[in-house]
């Protein structure tokens, strides 16, 4: 298997953390994601997903423009490096249930991966497997 590089998504949407819910809830849906990285001078501090708006705003019945990001997103995530094994990515999403993991080099934010990218990348090499063990065959 390749390395996380290869099939990181490297256009990251980020935010500031001293935004509010608001400007977060509409860049999500601008931008048709699910989650955001949630930046303080540059570097990562925590993600806010699609399920952190209905905990934490929804279900408590709060105004989104009265609320900081940094009140209501998760300061805990997981991360790898650039070169760490796809099949390491996948064992350390399944180990821990998450959906995504942060790719940094040296703190800084270059990549992310989420469960789609590894499914696609998986359905990909099932493919061309298949194909070769097809011509393999002829």
């Amino acid at each position: 298997m390749g390395q996380i590089r290869d099939i990181m998504e490297k256009d990251v949407i980020t935010i500031e953390n001293d935004k509010t819910a608001q400007d977060a809830a509409k860049i999500i849906a601008e931008n048709d994601i699910s989650f955001l990285v949630i930046m303080n001078d540059g570097i990562p501090q925590g993600v806010l997903s699609e399920s952190d708006f209905v905990r934490r705003i929804a279900a408590e019945d709060k105004k989104a423009s009265e609320i900081k990001i940094s009140e209501i997103m998760s300061y805990k995530f997981r991360s790898v490096g650039p070169t760490t094994t796809i099949e390491d990515a996948i064992q350390k999403m399944l180990n821990k249930n998450i959906r995504r993991l942060l790719v940094l080099d040296n703190e800084k934010l270059i990549g992310v991966i989420t469960q789609t990218d590894l499914a696609s990348y998986l359905r990909d090499q099932l493919l061309v497997d298949g194909t070769i063990k097809s011509i393999s065959n002829d």
